[in-house]
């Protein structure tokens, strides 16, 4: 039987990112947006949790800060699947298995 997380501790990585790795580096998102060549507004729709987090930043971020990317995006499934887990009920599947 496989452990299932509740879907109250599927944080989502931009949160994490913003308030333990850019803030606690005293990093501006427009210096963050520019080493990164990205646009402003990418870097704060995915700090403030409106975007979800992309392998190709989660890389970047890895070379800025030395946070693994694959843990990032880990971070970002298991936020994906509470999400999704918070609406399970609403599914109607039927089971293609025979017991």
């Amino acid at each position: 039987m496989a452990i299932r997380i509740h879907p109250s501790f599927a944080i989502h990585p931009g949160d994490w990112l913003k308030t333990e790795i850019v803030q606690a580096h005293g990093v501006s998102i427009n210096d963050l947006a520019e080493a990164f060549g990205v646009s402003r507004q990418s870097i704060s729709s995915l700090l403030n949790g409106r975007a979800a987090l992309s392998a190709d930043m989660a890389i970047r971020f890895e070379h800025a800060f030395g946070v693994k990317a694959e843990t990032l995006m880990r971070m970002q499934a298991r936020y994906d699947l509470g999400k999704a887990r918070e609406h399970e009920a609403d599914l109607a599947v039927r089971s293609l298995v025979s017991v």
